[in-house]
């Protein structure tokens, strides 16, 4: 047996010395370390020995084990050490006499709105949240009040990942979250990028951004609603601004709203940007369904709420007079670099 190690371990270290990469020895370390590797198996031969023989073999084949486990790691931090010095010899020589490029980057329009009505909602006691980008399918549509097999589900055209998640199609995949997590009275926002599968073209893209808003509390009406949207347009705009309210179908509020905006590229005249009627969809709106509200443990016979989802996309678009929606992901930084930095 002893001879048997001895050979093994003369083994062991002709092919550590073969190893150049990382991988090389992590495979060395299994084949010979492993459950079922070389090292291991020689215990395996203790059955048939003596009580005497057992403890010398035993205290052997843990020493190779040792020796060999120390070995792997001094190979590996020598390889590492290798990849780093190979790295920075081969990396691109510079002159730090060389002046720097003055050149600034600057934020996209939807940077810009999406931190101004921070600021606007910050003001008016609202909190802001983050939430992810891929939701399950209770987040994204059962807890909204959308059912498997809802008719509302075909209007999302909606990305699934094959582990059966989702790309968030709506903002108002958070709201089930944060209100759990704050429960009532609650303001808050949570701005987010969501993923459609649909035709682009002068007002769709298949990547765009909305901000989510809820408010629950007590008495809460339609009026607060109103009210927070003519405030907060009000001041991104920095002018009074048409809208008009009219009736839309969500399932997760009750009743719905579809805020939409006159047109301010066109001035209500019409163009491509507004499918030539003068108005843009903006904001669908409404009053927190009772079903959303009792998923999210908020008793909907003594608190009250309003949702909104606001389109950033379509609001930088008016705010700045960007007239196609595909510009924001076009990488085009002579169309991006003319906003301002801060």
């Amino acid at each position: 047996m002893q001879e048997r190690i001895e050979r093994l371990k003369e083994q062991f270290e002709t092919e550590l010395n073969k190893a150049r990469t990382g991988e090389a020895a992590e495979a060395l370390r299994i084949s010979y370390l492993g459950k079922k590797g070389a090292v291991t198996e020689l215990l395996k031969g203790l059955k048939d020995a003596s009580n005497d023989q057992r403890k010398e073999i035993g205290l052997h084949v843990n020493q190779l084990k040792k020796y060999a486990e120390t070995l792997i790691q001094q190979k590996v931090e020598e390889i590492k050490k290798a990849e780093i010095e190979k790295l920075v010899n081969s990396a691109e020589k510079y002159d730090v006499t060389l002046p720097s490029e003055d050149n600034v980057g600057s934020y996209t329009p939807i940077t810009l709105v999406q931190r101004q009505l921070e600021e606007i909602f910050s003001s008016m006691g609202f909190t802001i949240e983050d939430f992810s980008e891929i939701v399950n399918d209770y987040q994204c549509f059962e807890s909204l009040n959308i059912p498997e097999f809802h008719p509302a589900r075909d209007t999302h055209d909606t990305y699934y990942l094959e582990n059966g998640q989702v790309l968030k199609t709506h903002t108002s995949a958070a709201q089930n979250a944060i209100m759990r997590k704050y429960g009532p009275p609650l303001r808050a926002i949570f701005p987010g990028r969501c993923f459609r599968n649909e035709s682009t073209d002068a007002s769709h893209e298949t990547t765009f951004f909305q901000m989510e808003g809820i408010m629950i509390d007590k008495d809460i009406s339609i009026s607060n609603l109103i009210y927070f949207m003519k405030k907060m347009l009000s001041e991104v705009f920095e002018r009074d601004v048409k809208v008009r309210l009219r009736p839309g179908f969500f399932p997760f509020v009750e009743p719905g709203f579809e805020l939409d905006i006159n047109c301010l590229i066109c001035g209500g005249d019409g163009c491509p940007s507004c499918k030539n009627s003068g108005w843009l969809e903006l904001c669908p709106c409404g009053m927190i369904h009772p079903n959303v509200l009792k998923m999210a443990g908020i008793d909907p016979d003594e608190y009250t709420g309003f949702a909104f989802g606001l389109g950033l996309t379509r609001l930088a678009m008016m705010k700045y007079g960007v007239k196609d929606i595909r510009d924001f992901n076009s990488g085009n930084l002579k169309s991006l670099s003319q906003f301002k930095h801060e």
